[in-house]
Parts: C-alpha cells; structure tokens; sequence
C-alpha cells in the first residue's frame, strides 16, 4: 500500500496543474469515493470534511482531486495557504532545511530559522515596542499559551472573549468559543473563569463603535470586574463569527479600558493575519496595538506553525523552561515561514489583497443587487463574507437562511468552487481565497455562485 501511495505521488507530480476549473466526472468521483469508503473504516466520523474529494495535487488557487476534478479554492485550507499552494520559494525553503536536518528541539539545541521568524514578528506585528515571541505549532496552541502568559504576568485568574469568536478545540479553547455545535457539545467540563462579553454586530444589532463598546465593557466590569481579569482576547475581524467586522471606533475604545485597567489585551490573528486583509495584521485597520498578537494559519504556507508575539515585559514574566514544546517551531516550518515573509515582500501581496477585495466586492454588490437575500457585504481584503437572509428580510427582521448556505455551498461544489460556511446561524459564506488567486477565477467563481443563486 504504502508503495502504491508513493508511485501515486510520484505520477501526480508529473502532471502541470492549469488555472481553471475543470469538472469530469461526478462530485466526488469514483476514485474519492473509494478513498472514502476506506477512510470510514479507520477514520472516525467527528473527523468530518466539508467536501469528500480527495486532492492529490494543488497550485495556486487551484485543487486538483484524485479523478481530475479541478477546483477553485476560495477556502486556502481556511486561510492557511494565503500565499498560494506549492510556492516554489517556500517548497525550496523547505527542501533544503529537509536536506540539513529535521528536529533538534529548539530548547535543547536552537537554531537559527526559529530566531529569525521571530525577528520577523517583531518587525511587523503592530507597535514598536520591544518584543518577544514563542513558536508553537498551531492556534488553539497559541490561543492557550497567550492566556498562560497573560495570567502569569497579570497574576489575575479571568479570561474575557466576545460573542460570536471561535478560538479552537482544545480545552480551554473550547470554553472560549462562542458556539457550542460541533466545537464543545458533549465534550465537557470545561475551565471555568472564561467569560463571554456581548461584541459589536453591525448588520444586527445597529450600535456605533461607542455605543457597542460601553455595552461589553459594562459587562466586563459587572460580570467579573477589572481587578479579576487577566485578558480580553478578541479577533480583529472574526472568522467561523462569518467575518464580524466590528463598527468603526469600538476595538481602540475596548484597549483603551484594557490599557487603564491593566487587562492584557491579545488579538488573536490566527485567520486575519499574514497579509489576510491587506495590511500584515488585521489590527492595523483599526488602529490598535495588541499586548499580545497571535499567529497561526499562513504563517508557514501550509505547514504547521504558529506564533505568541508580545510586548517583552509581558512575555518575559513567564520563567525559564514555562514555555515550550516538542515541536514548536520545527525547523521545516520555520525556514518555511521566513520564505513566506520573504513572497509577501517580493509579490507584493498587501496589494494583491485590496485587489481581491475590490474584485469581491463588485461582484458581490452585483449580485446583491439581482437576490435580496443577500442581506450583508463584509470583511477586509482576502477576508470577504456574505450573509444570507430570508427573503424580503434584509432590511426588517433579518430572519437568518441557513438553508440557502448549504445549497449555494453544495451547488458551488459539484460545479468546481469550493466555499466556506460559517456565522453563529450557519447563514453565511465566507470567501478565503490566497493571494494567488486571479480576479479571472474569481469572476468564474462568481459567475458560479450566481447561477446558484438563481436556481433558489
């Protein structure tokens, strides 16, 4: 078997992936089916993929399956390939720290890769103040080791998060999440001392930045009390929220009390970092300058890495040998990561991001046009959503339509496209494509999701 695998890698290699979408056979084609039908037998169902076609190649916005099916990935493994799939210059960076050496453990032995991805960091995370970082390898990891730090440097025991947020699968992360289904249901006890504070919803709930933030931070000082709390963690723009891009005003408004109160503010730019929306972190849009800043998805350009970034008192309050773990900041993906910053330099790519998001947004706009249940247009650069509500809703009841998702997402599918969902109601599309992507695939993409849209 592992032969036949091997020769399989081997064969599709050979074969040049073109910037299109192609569809050949039915979705998912014979061979992802039974790729799928041995997957049941020693993978558990809770392991759940969106789409059950089974890749075997991929270059640039473009996934290519085992039957030849070709699709445009407005997904980029949800936002971890912002960079593009098989980067030449990331694959190379790789490659040649493969040929050195794989694993030492940078607190036994470092190496120069892990130091210089946290240069990086500290370059160009918000603020010019000293920092320091720690490399892990993914979000949830990152999530946990930011509140870690936080509560080591503040001695407070609290966690404040926002309505709508998502933060991981583990533990702690999981009582940090605002929805339930299908993160934490069943899963419990969780830790306790998280608390979760009424955020800024635009679409729904009408408030200005001020008004939205003198209404969490009534919470916080009611329901816990500055004085408790170690850190407010929030998502510049929320991802599985559906792209919550909160009203002009309200996040600085939220770090000023954090600031007064000495709350720990940490941005959690898992998703919307690395060039995402345009600038390198989400942040950067609403003027704030995060404590803590933390990194994962696309840092690496698909391999496993992620990032605690902060102000250097702070990170420093934990002791020697506090922080760390086997594979945090593994070689490969380190030398990987600083070839990422080297292509978002090169590319351009903070341009290529507004681009994106130009591109998305007329179309987008046009087809809110034609479809009144469209209700919203958010998100900043390759960072785009739709919300979905009933008919003749939009501007009254805003009365979610759930349905409608799952059908233009299933639609999107058997014709080529691949498409996130997300929001607390399950009404909404996101739109995560990489940098790479071309504005001609994604009016084919649109022109997809129009033809969708249409058959509703």
């Amino acid at each position: 078997m592992t032969d036949t695998l091997l020769e399989n890698l081997s064969a599709s290699s050979s074969e040049p992936v073109t910037p299109r979408r192609e569809v050949v056979t039915a979705i998912p084609g014979p061979k992802s089916q039974a790729l799928h039908e041995r997957r049941a037998k020693v993978v558990p169902p809770g392991v759940h993929s969106t789409l059950p076609v089974y890749i075997e190649r991929a270059n640039g916005a473009i996934l290519r399956d085992v039957d030849g099916n070709q699709f445009i990935d407005l997904g980029a493994g949800i936002g971890v390939t912002t960079i593009g799939h098989t980067r030449e210059n990331v694959v190379e960076a790789a490659k040649a720290q493969l040929d050195s050496f794989l694993h030492t453990l940078f607190t036994i032995t470092p190496y120069e890769s892990y130091v210089r991805v946290a240069e990086l960091l500290a370059e160009h995370t918000p603020g010019d103040h000293e920092k320091r970082t720690v490399l892990v390898n993914s979000g949830a990891e990152a999530v946990e080791n930011g509140v870690k730090i936080a509560r080591k440097y503040t001695g407070r025991r609290a966690v404040a998060v926002l309505e709508h947020a998502y933060h991981g699968r583990t533990s702690l992360t999981m009582a940090m999440n605002f929805k339930a289904m299908p993160y934490a249901t069943g899963f419990g006890p969780f830790p306790g001392d998280i608390y979760h504070a009424p955020s800024s919803y635009p679409y729904r709930d009408g408030l200005t930045g001020a008004e939205a933030a003198a209404r969490t931070i009534s919470y916080l000082e009611k329901h816990v009390g500055a004085s408790d709390l170690a850190a407010l963690v929030v998502e510049p723009i929320q991802g599985e929220g559906g792209f919550q891009t909160p009203a002009e005003g309200y996040l600085p408004a939220l770090q000023e009390w954090a600031t007064a109160n000495g709350v720990v503010f940490i941005a959690d730019e898992i998703q919307s970092g690395m060039a995402r929306t345009g600038k390198y972190f989400a942040s950067e849009h609403f003027g704030l300058v995060p404590d803590l800043v933390l990194s994962a998805k696309g840092i690496a350009g698909g391999l496993p890495l992620a990032a605690v970034t902060g102000r250097a008192e702070i990170m420093d309050a934990a002791h020697p040998g506090g922080l760390g773990g086997t594979f945090g900041g593994n070689p490969v993906a380190a030398a990987a990561s600083v070839a990422v910053f080297d292509l978002i330099e090169q590319d351009n790519l903070l341009a290529e991001a507004e681009r994106i998001e130009g591109t998305l947004r007329r179309g987008l706009g046009a087809l809110q046009e034609r479809f009144d249940i469209i209700g919203d247009i958010r998100g900043r650069g390759a960072m785009i959503a739709i919300e979905l509500v009933q008919p003749g809703t939009a501007q009254t009841t805003k009365t979610p339509y759930p349905e409608a998702v799952t059908k233009l997402a299933a639609h999107a599918a058997q014709n080529g496209v691949l498409v996130l969902t997300a929001g607390t109601y399950g009404n909404v599309l996101r739109f995560l494509p990489s940098l790479a992507i071309s504005d001609e695939l994604l009016e084919d993409a649109l022109s997809v999701l129009a033809d969708g849209l249409a058959s509703l």
